[in-house]
């Protein structure tokens, strides 16, 4: 009679406290030593049935032994991986031996805790964040996203925030991730507006309509900080996403030219002309009035924002050049007064609604700068 019969006949009769560590040692032989092929197979069919074992802690002290190894027995891990969650939840979140096949059925069929330890494993490849971004709960793509390891596409973090994006710690897990793309935080900031917007102690504070301006207003400002916290290389994502969006309006683009946001001003040229961003960038850098207009015309921005825009231009090049020091006060400054030059502005609603947005930003700098003025004297 071979030791694996004496085994099985033993396991038969012994008590969860022995079987347990029993069972964990033969796994560890199994995995370590060098069987003689017989003895190797009767192994593996008694690690196959302590799989089955009616005691949980036996059935655990196996997924443990077994977890890490490449070369354990693949229908015990399938058994193993199938078993409630305490007990499965070792070879769900190591084992090598699982595809991403058996992972992504687990995910669309599991329970959170389930959903968690796959969105948990060392390595989450791109196709198994997508599903976890897809279907998952809240708790499995916040631990998705606290995950290092996990390749994470951008149509997937779009999902997470379109699906989860009210979930406040998945919310914050997404704001902190440096892997999020630019449109995508983009879409988290519109979510967490609305979010505020509609909080029952804001609606109570303010409105229902002054909340949501304000709300509005915010999400704008934040927007074209946004664009400094971008690389270059993203801008153009950035832009579709606002365009798709209908977040890319001449109001916007006034804004990012009266903060100097010139290079992403010329994507969004570039996106709305057809033209080649060598072509925009000489016309923006150091093109003529009329060239400048022919541009803005070409990329179906109103009349009225031409002469403000090509006003901000001027400064903003001397500023490149080095030939002045400025910044959003003097340039909506100078904006504001190419608009009151204009006999038209009045008669026309866009016009007007300009008129407001640049004093608006005017004053703003102004308290800025008078702000960090009284600062840096206390400072002194």
């Amino acid at each position: 009679m071979s030791v694996i019969q004496y085994f099985l006949r033993w396991i038969a009769t012994a008590k969860v406290s022995q079987r347990a560590p029993a069972a964990a040692a033969l796994a560890r032989a199994y995995l370590h030593r060098k069987f003689p092929f017989e003895e190797r197979a009767a192994a593996e069919a008694a690690l196959t049935l302590l799989a089955e074992d009616p005691s949980p802690q036996v059935r655990l002290a196996l997924a443990e032994a077994l977890s890490l190894s490449h070369v354990a027995p693949p229908q015990v891990i399938a058994a193993l991986a199938n078993d409630q969650p305490e007990v499965a939840a070792p070879v769900l979140v190591r084992s090598p031996l699982l595809t991403d096949i058996d992972l992504i059925d687990w995910v669309a069929t599991g329970e959170v805790r389930i959903q968690v330890l796959i969105a948990s494993r060392p390595w989450v490849s791109m196709a198994l964040s997508a599903a976890v971004a897809e279907v998952g709960e809240a708790k499995a793509c916040l631990a998705l996203l606290r995950n290092g390891g996990a390749q994470i596409a951008a149509l997937s973090f779009r999902r997470m925030i379109e699906r989860h994006g009210t979930h406040a710690a998945v919310r914050a897990a997404l704001a902190s991730d440096r892997r999020l793309p630019s449109d995508c935080r983009h879409l988290l900031l519109v979510q967490v507006g609305e979010a505020l917007s509609s909080a029952r102690f804001v609606q109570a504070l303010m409105g229902s309509e002054r909340a949501e301006k304000l709300t509005r207003e915010a999400c704008v400002k934040a927007s074209l900080t946004l664009i400094d916290a971008t690389e270059p290389r993203e801008h153009a994502a950035l832009v579709e996403h606002l365009r798709l969006r209908g977040d890319l309006t001449s109001g916007f683009l006034v804004r990012a030219v009266t903060y100097g946001k010139i290079d992403f001003f010329g994507v969004a040229l570039v996106a709305l002309t057809g033209l080649s961003e060598s072509r925009v960038r000489s016309v923006l850098s150091r093109g003529r009035d009329g060239a400048v207009t022919g541009l803005l015309v070409k990329a179906g921005l109103k009349p009225v924002t031409h002469a403000p825009i090509l006003a901000a231009l001027k400064i903003w090049r001397q500023v490149a050049n080095g030939k002045r020091a400025a910044g959003p006060q003097e340039a909506s400054w100078h904006m504001l007064k190419a608009l009151e030059g204009n006999p038209k502005t009045l008669e026309d609603p866009t016009g007007t609604a300009l008129t407001t947005l640049l004093r608006r930003i005017h004053l703003d700098a102004m308290r800025q700068n008078a702000r960090q003025q009284a600062l840096t004297l206390v400072a002194a």
